[in-house]
Formats: structure tokens, C-alpha cells, sequence
């Protein structure tokens, strides 16, 4: 039932409709004209407002069809990553890249493109539903800016499925890690560098051995830690009176995503101290962890629709949030779904004509799964 080619024909489209991080309005006016169009009741929230930026969440509501059916949330984010303007898509032997000065933009085109080839399939084969109900969201690249100021009220599903996530369908996500951002400002004294350097404190070697310090990269089979940014000084004559550092921590147990924030932070301001010195730390938690059991009905789901498209459910782990951390600690059951995408965030990225097409198939099985085991 998937229309290949309209599948095809809307991802190439989507694509090349600018949206990068605060910047989704002409994506969002497309969609919320598209989803009407499909006979749904459509929303915009005022994220766009709380976040000052050009466009909130756009939520959509399709009304149940069967009697005692249970509404299922469907979700993938609206923005992309930068170089994401002006992104001219190529298809190349069934894969579809970007011409290779900017990004492809399946992160997340493609999962948005799944969700409205869906609803089409549903409103011209009649299929029966429990009630679907739709949220794209802005600024998920970031910190699940979208996401964490989504207007919930509007929402009564108890379980849905987000479309954001490397791996071929049948990919499910249940359990992703927490994160924290430090973002550190390490202090000297500035001294001209080469009449008195001795009366200066070189901000940049006291944070390069605060950084020395600690433990980075993997640090267990759960946790990573990285220092991603470093940003200081104003002349090579002048011994810097300051400097930036900015890193994560992230972890699949919130105790060890602390204990490693704590290290970092320890690394610092000793450091600092020891150097006659200070350092101004904060730490943010971005985003909480959540674990979805095998025996959960979203995860049961999932896996069942899978095998019975031919799919190997894949249960997997992984390093990285999405849209799916913010639901689950807001109540709602979700996992995130493998939908192909490969390199994501880079020149490099692409996707395969034929998954976009699997996405689809494997979102629509998943409807009907819900629908018999309601």
C-alpha cells in the first residue's frame, strides 16, 4: 500500500526546505497546511515563544475509527543541523545524498517523511485506528528544546514510537542515556608575554591541565565524556586572563553520569586552586535517561510488527538522546525507531530510496499491531 514513488517524491521535497535549529517556520507552514489537508486537527504550540525563535511545535490529532482503540503518538523533529541551508539532494544508484556541501537532512526528514506517507496510506484504505496523534518538533538538535516545551494537554496517548535513530527498520531503541552539559570559565591574570610573563596566570595552561586531569572519551560500557569546545585569549603577546571550556558527560545510569559531571568539575576548580587561580562552573542536565523493559507493550509491539514484515528486531542501547528521553519521563512509553539514516551531521550523509520505503511499511504495521492488541 506505500506509494513508492510519492514517498520518494516527498522526502526529496522536504529536504530542500531550509530548517536548521530555530529557524523551522517555512517547514512548520508546510506541514501544518499537509496534515490538515489529511483530514487531521492541527496545532501550533507556543514553544516558538518560550524559546524565542521563529516556530513551535506543530501537533496533529487523527480521530479514532474503532470504538475502544488506543491512540498511539507518532513523532520526529522538524530541524536540522548545520550546513542545512540550501541542501540540493542527489540520487545516485538508489542512495540519496546532498550535493556534499551541506547536510542530506534525513536527520529527521526522513522519519517526518514515514509519518505523512502513513496518514495517506490510512485515509485511502480506510484503515481502522485507535486514533493517531502527531508531533513535530522544533530545535531537537541540541538539548530536545522542542520537545521539552511541548504542550502536553494536547497529547493523550500513553505510548507512541519517534522516528530518529541510525539502523534499518526494525531498530528499536529502548534505553538512552542522560546528559549533562559543563561549561567552564577558567581565570588568570594577564601579563604582557614578553616583559613580565612571571606576574601572569596563563588561563589556557591551567585549563589544559584541568583537562589533563581527567578521564575522557568511553569510560565504561555506559558512560562517555568529552571537552568539545575551548575558546580564550586576545593576543599572542598577552598572557590570557581567560578561558572557556565547554564538554558533556552522558551516561545509561544517572549515578555515573554524576560521578563523572563531579570528577570533571573537581578537576577544575582544583586545578584552578592549586594554580592561585579559580574556576566558575555550571552544569546543566540536559536531558534524563530512560530504559524500556522487553516485556513493555511499546517494545512488544514494535518487535512483533517487525516479524511480521520479514524484520529482524534489533533491541538496542544507545549513546545519544532524542525527543523519546523528554516522553518517557513525561509518562508516555516511547521508543525510538531505526529509519536508515546514515552519517548523519555530516557533508557525508545520505539515505537509500528503497528504506525510505521500509520506514513506512514498518510505521504502518506497527498501526495495525496496536490496533490488535488493543
Amino acid at each position: 500500500m506505500i506509494n513508492a514513488d510519492r514517498t520518494f517524491k516527498e522526502f526529496m521535497e522536504l529536504v530542500q526546505v531550509d530548517s536548521v535549529s530555530g529557524q523551522e517556520r517555512k517547514l512548520a507552514d508546510l506541514l501544518l497546511d499537509r496534515l490538515e489537508s489529511l483530514g487531521l486537527e492541527v496545532w501550533e504550540d507556543d514553544a516558538g515563544k518560550k524559546l524565542n525563535t521563529s516556530a513551535g511545535n506543530i501537533i496533529g490529532k487523527l480521530p479514532k475509527t474503532v470504538a475502544g482503540g488506543e491512540p498511539v503518538l507518532l513523532c520526529a523533529h522538524m530541524d536540522t543541523v548545520e550546513p542545512g541551508v540550501g541542501v540540493v539532494p542527489v540520487l545516485d544508484n538508489r542512495v540519496i545524498k546532498s550535493s556534499g556541501d551541506t547536510i542530506l537532512g534525513a536527520d529527521d526528514k526522513a522519519g517526518i517523511t514515514a509519518i505523512l506517507e502513513v496518514l495517506r496510506v490510512i485515509r485511502e484504505n480506510n484503515i481502522p485506528h485507535g486514533g493517531i496523534e502527531v508531533a513535530f518538533t522544533v530545535w531537537e538538535e541540541g538539548g530536545l528544546l522542542g520537545a521539552k516545551n511541548l504542550d502536553f494537554d494536547r497529547l493523550e496517548s500513553k505510548m507512541g514510537f519517534v522516528l530518529d535513530c541510525d539502523g534499518p527498520a526494525g531498530t528499536i531503541i529502548v534505553q538512552a542515556p542522560s546528559q549533562d552539559r559543563i561549561s567552564a570559565t577558567v581565570r588568570g591574570r594577564a601579563a604582557h608575554a614578553g616583559i613580565s610573563p612571571e606576574e601572569g596566570i596563563n588561563a589556557i595552561v591551567v585549563a589544559s591541565r584541568a583537562i589533563a586531569a581527567m578521564k575522557l572519551g568511553r569510560i565504561d560500557d555506559e558512560t562517555t565524556a568529552n571537552i568539545g569546545v575551548i575558546t580564550g585569549g586576545k593576543a599572542i603577546n598577552i598572557v590570557p586572563d581567560a578561558v572557556t571550556i565547554k564538554g558533556e558527560t552522558r551516561s545509561l545510569t544517572a549515578s555515573k553520569r554524576e560521578a563523572q559531571t563531579k570528577a570533571m568539575v573537581a578537576a577544575l576548580e582544583e586545578t584552578a586552586r592549586a594554580n592561585g587561580t579559580t574556576a566558575d562552573v555550571v552544569v546543566e542536565t540536559i536531558y534524563p535517561d530512560f530504559k524500556l523493559g522487553e516485556k513493555n507493550r511499546v517494545v512488544i509491539i514494535a518487535a512483533r510488527a517487525a516479524r511480521q514484515l520479514g524484520m529482524n528486531p534489533r533491541l538496542v542501547k544507545t549513546g545519544g538522546g532524542s525527543d523519546a528521553n523528554i516522553f518517557n519521563n513525561r509518562g508516555i512509553a516511547v521508543a525510538n525507531l531505526g529509519i536508515a539514516m546514515q552519517k548523519v551531521h555530516t557533508t557525508d550523509e545520505y539515505i537509500r530510496s528503497e528504506d525510505l520505503v521500509s520506514n513506512a511499511r514498518y510505521l504502518l504495521e506497527i498501526i495495525s499491531t496496536v490496533q490488535e492488541t488493543a
